[in-house]
């Protein structure tokens, strides 16, 4: 085994979604749920290697949230509790949030293509003159897609001669000059009418409107249900947060963009109670701390963007909210997408909860001469199913000097795999001298022996699924009791000591 030395650092290339889709597949991180009978629109399931990544990413949050909780002001950790609630709660606690009268995206269907969108999603070409059709797009087509309708159906009107204008936001007159985003024909867009995207279901034995019942759409309001609980039986005290991840379901019109926007997905939120007039100072702490935590992860914050919502765009709840976006391989160019929104959600949902269950939810709070209060909350919510998405994107690395064609380039302290335990042949005593460091490194970390196939294919496998260190026996190491640990950005070499190889990988997935 050669101990060359050479460095390898491959220039940055664009992230195409159709190749990072079907890596996904085909390394066993993510794949259509139900997939054998065809799929299910807005549904998915990991994989062995999907489910250790999101895995690592959920554990990586929870510390920093629960665990091991930042600094706050004082010099003092602050106090963050956990809680898992259930999915299904009583229908009136979704009545109190507003979701029942109020969780509605505009929908509207084209009548020729049978396909349904998100009104809000579709962005229409208005002739500003008034002189020719309309043309109507979904918001994540291409430049050059838009291009090529406009010279087809608009006879190559320049789109300067355009306002653009969103479909929810049209008058209905207006959609009889409209072109459709997948047909020629004008006028085939149905009227946008309001849809509730929670999914509904029946508890008991007989399904009817007296057992109604609703899988949650977020995971906050189980939190804002247990506020009394939790502050009855713990020894929590002003400010302090409670975390939980767990699942969610939305009845989305139009899921899209792989498991970016799915009709099940997992959240990991954060409310954090303090006194109003403490607001200000936390929210700009958890801004930073957040950031901080993507970091962490192995995010480049170069490609986060921070967008301060304006108040037409905000939730109904929000007094201010700040969206982190990320510019997913989808995202057009210049454009982000959500990755995590950071809201300001005043004392609403303590306040309708306490009105709807008639419970006291004021917070005595003795470090202010027990003045009563609904305490104010700052939530910092992230999509873990998104976070998964975003540190794939992240992780995509193309290299075509490479066998593979890419790799995934985790931080060790994500990667499913921290190291691949790799005999050079499956004879002359290696594979035992292999298995033997599998076993005694698998109590620590998550490691991979791979005994088969030839060792370049090897590689290119563990390069494909992000294993950060592949440590080859070969003929030299019953002789020299050694290893030699390829680093798999680098692609460099060097011999490590059997006796210091979990010394070398504590201090490398520590520190990296």
């Amino acid at each position: 085994m050669s101990q060359a030395q050479v460095a390898h650092s491959p220039a940055p290339q664009t992230v195409e979604m159709k190749d990072l889709v079907a890596l996904c597949k085909r390394r066993g991180f993510i794949f259509p749920a139900s997939d054998i009978y065809g799929g299910i629109n807005g549904f998915w399931d990991y994989g062995p290697l999907g489910t250790e990544l999101k895995n690592n990413i959920r554990d990586s949050w929870w510390r920093s949230m629960v665990l091991c909780p930042p600094i706050g002001h004082d010099g003092e950790p602050v106090q963050i509790v956990g809680l898992d609630s259930s999915i299904i709660q009583n229908p009136k606690a979704w009545e109190a949030s507003g979701h029942v009268g109020g969780f509605n995206d505009p929908m509207v269907d084209c009548k020729e293509s049978k396909k349904r969108y998100r009104a809000d999603h579709v962005l229409v070409l208005v002739p500003k003159d008034g002189a020719g059709p309309s043309v109507a797009f979904d918001q994540d087509a291409e430049s050059a897609e838009i291009d090529a309708k406009m010279k087809k159906v608009a006879r190559g009107r320049p789109q300067s001669d355009y306002e653009r204008e969103q479909l929810d936001k049209l008058p209905f007159e207006h959609f009889a000059t409209i072109i459709g985003p997948d047909v020629k024909t004008q006028g085939t867009l149905t009227e946008p009418r309001q849809f509730n995207m929670m999914f509904h279901t029946y508890v008991g034995a007989t399904a009817s409107e007296d057992n109604k019942s609703y899988l949650r759409p977020e995971t906050c309001a189980g939190i804002f249900l247990n506020f009394k609980n939790i502050v009855d039986s713990s020894r929590v005290k002003m400010p302090f947060g409670v975390a939980q991840i767990g699942k969610a379901f939305r009845n989305e019109v139009t899921p899209r963009n792989f498991i970016f926007r799915s009709r099940e997905f997992e959240q990991m939120e954060m409310e954090w109670f303090c006194h109003e007039e403490d607001v200000s100072k936390w929210f700009d702490f958890w801004v930073e701390q957040r950031k901080a935590w993507w970091a962490s992860v192995g995010m480049d914050l170069s490609k986060l963007h921070y967008l301060d919502v304006g108040d037409a765009d905000r939730a109904h709840y929000s007094q201010r909210t700040i969206d982190i976006e990320y510019k997913f391989p989808f995202c057009a160019p210049d454009a982000y997408d959500e990755l995590e929104g950071i809201a300001h959600r005043g004392n609403y949902d303590l306040s309708k909860h306490q009105e709807y269950s008639g419970q006291k939810l004021e917070y005595v709070d003795p470090a202010r001469d027990n003045e009563k209060y609904l305490p104010h909350v700052i939530e910092p919510s992230t999509g873990l199913t998104r976070a998964v998405l975003a540190l794939l994107s992240e992780a995509y690395t193309v290299d075509e000097s490479r066998p593979s064609g890419a790799y995934m380039n985790f931080k060790p302290s994500i990667a499913p795999k921290k190291a691949a335990i790799l005999p050079l042949v499956a004879k002359e005593g290696m594979p035992e001298i292999a298995t033997k460091l599998y076993m005694e490194l698998r109590e620590h970390h998550a490691v991979d022996l791979d005994i088969k196939q030839n060792i370049g294919k090897r590689y290119a496998r563990q390069d494909e699924i992000g294993t950060p260190f592949c440590m080859t026996i070969d003929g030299d190491t019953a002789g020299d009791n050694a290893v030699t640990v390829r680093e798999r950005n680098t692609m460099t070499q060097e011999r490590v000591s059997l006796d210091n190889v979990l010394d070398y990988l504590n201090k490398h997935i520590k520190g990296a």
